[in-house]
């Protein structure tokens, strides 16, 4: 059984950091694209940045420069590094594992809150 358990959001104020991750269980981490996504109360879900599994990565215009993922495969973990945060950066972020044809997994999300 595939899981994807998302931790480390929490309230930070503007300018502040935080790091999130994603640890996955079951056998399709190495061979997964591992992506970030969120969702703001009101918006539709959007794509934040993601890494193949040849550790290729990219970034939504929105948080280029400030946010960097990266991925531990021996640990089976994502991680998104969030620097310079904004207020409209606040939403629920959700881990995403997906391989064309195969499998599409999500997270059950953590809330992120930037606010002063």
């Amino acid at each position: 059984q595939v899981q994807l358990v998302e931790s480390g959001g929490g309230l930070v104020q503007p300018g502040g950091s935080l790091r999130l991750s994603c640890a996955a269980s079951g056998n399709i981490f190495s061979g997964s694209t591992m992506g970030w996504y969120r969702q703001a109360p009101g918006k539709v879900r959007e794509f934040v940045a993601h890494i193949t599994s040849g550790s290729s990565t990219n970034y939504a215009d929105s948080v280029k420069g400030r946010f960097t993922i990266s991925r531990d495969n021996a640990k089976n973990t994502v991680y998104l590094q969030m620097n310079s945060l904004k207020p409209e950066d606040t939403a629920v972020y959700s881990c995403n594992a997906y391989k064309r044809n195969f499998w599409d997994y999500w997270g059950q999300g953590t809330q992120v809150t930037v606010s002063s």
